[in-house]
């Protein structure tokens, strides 16, 4: 049976001596991140997560959600599990205090995020897409729906969802068919079909709040074929009196089945049907902006911007999730390379008085372990310091500073979802490959953390649209001033470091990269224009890029505070030199991968584009 262990520690390492997150006292909450709180917060929620969410993980994939007679049961223990998670308050980390949250820093809520994904990412999604939910309503809702409605999401008496995707309509939004016709009472009536919803109906609650986008039909009746009416809406499963907040009546909402899929089967994923359901429209009225000439432009829809940070919050959810996953298949990986007899070490026995070596002293078996490793402490770090960037951008009081935050964590987040998760989904494999045989039978659990984090690539929004998303939008956005922001940060550090001896392993490798990645946004700069399927053909593997020298730049950060605390004396050794032979790995092996990238990146379209439909 597979295990599992906080990786405390790290955590405790980035907040206090990678982010030094106490120093920003003028930041909300940040005063209060001392050492002993942070200790305190991950201990008692590693302990949780560890005993409680982990042993329900296998099961939970082997039993599955249960759907009969129009109702969704989660597996044995779920409903328990979920109710003691909301006593012991790990649903109400990063909630408001107003409705009884600790209203604890993003940093902080996303640590533990990756904790309870790795012990049990089925059951982590029902409160992780609550607090989605309840975070956006809490933004663009009425009064009453703060009161009367987050506070119970909160408390963990009701759950939220997303429902965004449908049938026929995924990503491009135009194509929607999900309409919500307005009423005289100010309400809405919906009526149309959402697809893969996530805990979009379960047993562990007694009521479901939906966020849903729908079209509001003109009036001819007709729905456009853009965004323009396009909005943002609150569909509880059961209606809510606003003067109250008592449960009513049943809404028209009901689950049409659940989908029997490849993972996290413990996580109830509907088709939900909104007939004639009631719905609140969130966010107030829309715009309309009057050009020059006389001419009336159609705005974007009110409380959008609602459901794009619920969204932006959810992709960097679901990044961690990537991280998680490559955590909990790297211990057990780990474990058994350690215990597994097989063979001798190729430069001699290192176990003389056992009939075989553990398959740990083979080069390749370490380059599999080794690798998650380094991906997995990397990414954590700058998981973390986009995390610190959310607060920054919301509350520091420098104007010039928020604009920065903003422009970088708004960079970051299709990186941190897509590079993430792909790396996320190689480390759970690399760590069956260790298991060999015995990582392809169910009872190693090793096949479940493959099947698990593969959908991390998918979902908000696949992999190749994040990508797309980076060069087309994020990259070119505002003049480019979030790349050119990043680039400075780039280069600054390389200058300030370039004359430390010591850390010219870690100094060299990141500017051949930052070098590379500057040629290859200087191609699309000149290419694109001529040819937009440049853009869309050197896209994956520009984010890749960015990712790799992203995660270069972080580790050359925690190779020069492991240097500086080896130097000083420290009563962890092993930690900080573990910390450099990791950012050498990824300096040594990783790197490297962008001379390729940048050539694939440069290579143009046509050869994709060249074929016929027909002729694949």
């Amino acid at each position: 049976m597979p295990s599992y262990k906080a990786p405390v520690e790290d955590f405790l390492f980035l907040f206090h001596e990678f982010l030094k997150v106490e120093e920003r006292t003028d930041l909300p909450g940040f005063a209060d991140l001392t050492p002993d709180m942070t200790s305190a917060i991950l201990e008692g929620g590693a302990k949780f997560c560890e005993e409680v969410l982990q042993p329900l993980n296998q099961s939970g994939d082997e039993e599955g959600c249960h759907f009969e007679n129009g109702v969704v049961r989660t597996p044995a223990g779920f409903k328990e599990a979920f109710k003691a998670y909301c006593e012991a308050g790990w649903n109400k980390l990063g909630a408001p205090e107003e409705v009884g949250g600790a209203n604890l820093p993003s940093v902080v809520t996303f640590a533990f995020a990756e904790i309870g994904s790795s012990a049990n990412q089925a059951f982590s999604m029902y409160p992780g897409l609550t607090n989605a939910a309840y975070g956006a309503l809490w933004a663009t809702g009425e009064p009453w729906m703060r009161e009367h409605v987050v506070s119970k999401m909160v408390d963990g008496e009701w759950t939220g969802t997303m429902c965004l995707t449908e049938p026929h309509c995924g990503t491009d939004l135009r194509l929607m068919k999900t309409k919500a016709v307005p009423q005289e009472d100010g309400t809405y009536r919906m009526s149309g079909t959402k697809i893969f919803i996530s805990g979009g109906d379960h047993d562990l609650t007694d009521n479901i709040i939906h966020m849903v986008i729908a079209k509001i039909p003109g009036e001819d009746g007709k729905l456009a074929d853009d965004l323009s009416t396009v909005n943002f809406f609150m569909v509880p499963k059961f209606l809510v009196d606003p003067e109250t907040g008592k449960i009513t009546k049943r809404n028209g909402v009901t689950t049409g089945s659940i989908e029997k899929k490849m993972g996290i089967k413990a996580n109830a994923t509907c088709v939900l049907n909104f007939d004639d359901a009631v719905a609140y429209k969130l966010g107030g009225k829309p715009q309309t902006k009057t050009a020059e000439g006389g001419e009336v432009k159609k705005s974007k829809s009110a409380g959008m911007a609602g459901m794009f940070g619920m969204m932006n919050g959810a992709r960097m959810g679901v990044g961690i999730q990537g991280i998680a996953a490559g955590e909990v298949a790297y211990q057990n990986g780990v474990a058994y390379a350690n215990d597994r007899l097989a063979g001798r070490a190729l430069t001699g026995a290192k176990n003389p008085g056992a009939a075989a070596d553990p398959i740990m002293v083979y080069p390749d078996v370490r380059r599999l372990l080794l690798g998650s490793r380094a991906f997995v402490e990397g990414a954590r770090a700058l998981a973390m310091y986009v995390s610190f960037l959310f607060s920054v951008a919301r509350s520091s009081a420098d104007a010039k500073e928020r604009e920065e935050a903003e422009d970088m964590a708004q960079l970051m987040t299709p990186v941190i979802k897509a590079y993430f998760t792909d790396k996320g989904f190689e480390a759970a494999n690399a760590a069956m490959q260790v298991f060999g045989g015995h990582g392809y039978v169910r009872d190693n659990g090793m096949e479940q953390f493959v099947r698990d984090a593969r959908i991390n690539q998918v979902y908000e929004g696949a992999n190749g649209v994040q990508a797309l998303d980076l060069v087309a939008r994020k990259m070119t956005s505002k003049g480019g001033r979030a790349t050119l922001t990043f680039f400075g940060k780039l280069d600054s550090f390389i200058k300030e470091n370039e004359g430390n001896a010591d850390l010219k392993p870690f100094i060299e490798p990141l500017k051949t990269g930052y070098k590379r990645l500057g040629d290859a946004a200087g191609w699309l700069m000149q290419n694109a224009p001529k040819n937009y399927d440049n853009a869309g053909a050197a896209s994956y593997d520009m984010l890749t890029m960015f990712g790799i020298v992203t995660l270069a730049w972080v580790w050359a950060q925690m190779a020069r505070i492991s240097l500086e605390k080896l130097a000083s004396g420290t009563e962890n050794p092993d930690f900080y030199k573990r910390k450099l032979t990791l950012a050498r790995y990824w300096m040594e092996r990783e790197i490297p991968l962008t001379s390729s990238l940048l050539e694939r990146a440069t290579a143009g379209a046509d050869t994709l584009m060249e074929l016929d439909a027909a002729n694949f």
